[in-house]
């Protein structure tokens, strides 16, 4: 290719659309399984540092996984200002428990993940994401489907983050962006506690799917913004939801966020303060004017299966 000099020899493709794809090029393999769940890698890459594959999709990197899971956590932390317990379903990279972490009002931390051998590699790969988060006295890690955990559980949660992998029908998840699923959330959700969704890639092609999601949770919670960040590394800007059961401040004083981020978390977040949250709950109009036309309710007679597989390919 004129004007490239192309340095890697294996590439993992990912089809964003029926028509595009993101290729990363990979320059090395640091662990490869399939397990009963999920076929996984963790690679290193040359652009954007060590990576989590999971069926083919990309699901975070050292380059800029801070923007994905800063805007995961810190949104619905800061709305809480106090949290003490959290819940975190999914999360096997273990940078969605650092930044709960970061808080000093936080207690408990419960992850629940399907896939214990994916926990067990990124443990062992990728503690730039983890940072030793897992070793925390704080952090409980329960190996199960989270399913059967709602089913069984009592013990209610001030925030609860449903950082799943994206719902296509190979992988072990699109059960978990229904109706059902999200009325289990509910009822484990302490008062004043919020429920915070990863919800779907914000891209126009595929931004109805976003909207459903959404849409779905709307219809268990009385009060969900949608809001994105950037998330160069996917190929699209992504898409969360934060859910409570009292009415949110969608446009809260930066100068009083950064007062509170200074006063209850340890520092070092990169992408997130006041002026930045305050940007990021304002939903953009095309994404807003999908929510309002894409009101189909997701069940788990009818569930969604985002498009979305890859594979890894040698020149």
């Amino acid at each position: 290719m004129a004007g490239s000099d192309v340095k890697a020899d294996l590439w993992v493709n990912e089809y964003i659309t029926p028509w595009d794809i993101y290729s990363h090029g990979i320059t090395r393999i640091l662990a490869y399984c399939k397990t009963p769940f999920q076929e996984m890698y963790v690679v290193e890459s040359g652009a954007y540092g060590k990576a989590l594959v999971l069926d083919g999709k990309w699901q975070s990197c050292t380059g800029d996984e801070f923007i994905y899971h800063e805007a995961l956590v810190q949104p619905a932390m800061i709305t809480h200002a106090s949290p003490k317990k959290v819940l975190i379903l999914g999360g096997g990279e273990g940078a969605t428990t650092r930044e709960i972490l970061r808080w000093n009002t936080v207690e408990r931390v419960m992850m629940i993940d399907i896939d214990g051998e994916v926990v067990e590699a990124c443990k062992e790969h990728l503690s730039e994401m983890h940072q030793g988060s897992f070793d925390d006295p704080r952090f409980e890690l329960v190996v199960a489907d989270a399913l059967q955990v709602l089913d069984t559980t009592d013990e209610k949660w001030d925030i609860i983050i449903s950082d799943l992998t994206d719902p296509i029908e190979e992988g072990p998840s699109f059960p978990l962006f229904t109706k059902e699923y999200y009325e289990k959330l509910q009822r484990v959700l302490a008062p004043g506690g919020l429920v915070i969704v990863q919800s779907g890639p914000v891209s126009p092609p595929f931004v109805m799917y976003h909207a459903r999601v959404v849409n779905t949770l709307k219809a268990v919670f009385p009060h969900v913004q949608a809001y994105c960040a950037p998330t160069p590394s996917y190929g699209s800007p992504w898409g969360f939801a934060l859910c409570s059961n009292e009415s949110l401040n969608t446009t809260p004083d930066p100068q009083k966020i950064d007062q509170l981020l200074a006063e209850k978390t340890t520092g070092g977040l990169r992408l997130i303060d006041g002026m930045s949250l305050l940007g990021m709950l304002q939903t953009p109009l095309y994404i807003r004017d999908a929510i309002a036309q894409h009101q189909e309710v997701y069940t788990l007679s009818a569930p969604p299966k985002f498009f979305g597989q890859g594979v890894a390919t040698t020149v």
